[in-house]
């Protein structure tokens, strides 16, 4: 069904990856990683080629599919994921390096794109982690709370049995 921009259904949980940093470094980085193993050998096609591109695109993909979830919880999830992904970009590329698939002035282009994603998804990752734990430690009072209401009456929550 196609909708005008004015009747498409409106969405209140999903947040634009488009318009986080981290996934843009990442797409960035992707986009370099391509152009960069056009020129791998032929018999390397589906081996450091195919490793490296599918664990860069990983990357962006997981922060983008991350920003779809409810949750800060299934966020985290799929940040973390991207945060391993971009961990085996960064080995693939000293790989390539080492076996002389890139050149040093690519190697310095990608393993610069690759720290300065790593640190702007960190800084995501810690961002989420700190607003899911203000609401996790809300959760930790409210069930210990309800336990004690459970567990001792309503006296237990306002009133302890002194000596």
């Amino acid at each position: 069904m196609l909708f005008r921009s004015d009747q498409r259904p409106k969405t209140t949980a999903m947040r634009d990856y488009t318009k986080i940093d981290a996934w843009k470094l990442a797409d960035d980085l992707a986009v370099a990683a391509y152009e960069r193993t056009r020129t791998f050998p032929r018999e390397e096609l589906y081996g450091l080629t195919s490793q490296l591109r599918r664990a860069e695109v990983s990357v962006a993909a997981n922060i983008a599919e991350g920003a779809s979830r409810e949750s800060k919880r299934d966020y985290l999830h799929f940040l973390y994921i991207s945060r391993g992904s971009l961990s085996e970009t960064r080995y693939y590329i000293h790989l390539a390096r080492r076996l002389g698939y890139l050149g040093p002035q690519d190697e310095e282009i990608l393993a610069v794109a690759a720290s300065s994603t790593f640190a702007r998804l960190h800084g995501l990752i810690r961002a989420v982690e700190k607003e899911a734990g203000t609401v996790r430690k809300l959760m930790a009072s409210a069930t210990s709370a309800l336990f004690l209401l459970l567990v001792h009456g309503p006296r237990s929550m306002f009133f302890s049995s002194g000596p």
